[in-house]
């Protein structure tokens, strides 16, 4: 396949959801050099990229191509829900060897497709080039209204700490994956989030909307890690409560095989659940759900830095940030 026919068909997928030249969000799209994107009246742009590289966030043999192609689209748009915004346009940029540009490419952009129909973004244009690996990276373009974006760093001490849905469940669905256990009642769940990640856009901006939220954070790295960036970037600390945290459920495996649900939901990274913190004045105005994602107090912010777990009564030791960090050993 020539670099040309490669564009034409990831141009030829994207038809199917409108005119790849013009749209309502884009005033140009793919088909020139550049994209012309008309922003909203009183809103500010928000940009993100992120990488999806094989060997390091997926497996060729493990990961069905869809699956690549929803997950890597659904974890960029995730720094865009964390702000507040809405998702507006993307780029894509994919390097890959000959051999995935047929059935493999066809599954990637079918997952790809069906991710920008779901999360409400058009394909803006890219690049594309040849590689011995495949390699994509995404770059989300979103919007906020002027004023409203959620910011790491805005935490105080004495605000309590939420998190949606629960920690771990993707981290478990991928020790999980090898496909003897897809048969066991409750394992499609955990697999689902694992390879079909759900960004919390329509959270984000309710929080961004109501001011509610002071800071927030996606927990894509793992909640020791991405709780830490936050607490960082706030110059606070942080206690989190053991017994508080939404641990991931487990099926029966009927293999004796046990987890650590505690460190799973602590380390455990690509849940892409929101991270956020709220004053205790207002907490009475978060609900147990929204939208069917269960919202859960797991602790507060601290005026002295450091992270604690609060175990056994008042028991505490230190929070180590154990999450995903690609340059560590």
């Amino acid at each position: 396949m020539q670099e040309d026919e490669l564009v034409e068909s990831i141009e030829k997928a994207f038809r199917r959801m409108g005119s790849p030249g013009r749209s309502k969000k884009l005033r140009i799209g793919m088909g020139d050099d550049a994209a012309l994107l008309t922003p909203l009246p009183e809103h500010e742009t928000i940009l993100t990229c992120d990488w999806f590289l094989e060997g390091m966030h997926f497996l060729r043999e493990r990961h069905p191509a869809e699956a690549v192609g929803w997950k890597c689209l659904a974890r960029a748009t995730s720094d865009i829900a964390a702000m507040g915004g809405a998702p507006r346009c993307f780029l894509l940029s994919l390097a890959l060897p000959p051999s995935c540009a047929g059935r493999w490419l066809d599954g990637f952009l079918s997952g790809l497709r069906r991710a920008a129909r779901r999360l409400g973004l058009e394909l803006a244009g890219g690049d594309t080039s040849r590689h011995r690996q495949i390699l994509v990276s995404i770059t989300v373009i979103g919007e906020v209204r002027r004023g409203e974006a959620v910011l790491r760093s805005g935490a105080r001490p004495g605000d309590l700490i939420w998190v949606s849905g629960r920690l771990g469940e993707a981290q478990l669905g991928m020790e999980l994956l090898p496909g003897r256990w897809t048969q066991v009642p409750g394992i499609r769940r955990l697999l689902r989030k694992h390879l079909y990640p759900e960004p919390r856009i329509e959270l984000g901006q309710w929080l961004s909307k109501r001011r509610l939220a002071t800071a927030m954070i996606d927990v894509s790295d793992g909640l020791s890690t991405d709780l830490g960036h936050l607490c960082e970037a706030s110059d606070a600390g942080a206690r989190v409560y053991a017994d508080k945290l939404p641990l991931p459920r487990v099926p029966d495996l009927g293999s004796g095989r046990r987890f650590d649900l505690l460190a799973l939901a602590l380390d455990g990274g690509d849940d892409y659940e929101l991270l956020f913190t709220v004053p205790w004045r207002l907490a009475h105005l978060v609900p147990r759900e929204y939208r069917g994602v269960s919202l859960t107090k797991i602790g507060e912010i601290t005026r002295a830095t450091g992270m604690l777990l609060v175990e056994d009564g008042n028991r505490t030791r230190p929070i180590v940030p154990r999450g995903w960090d690609p340059f560590r050993r």
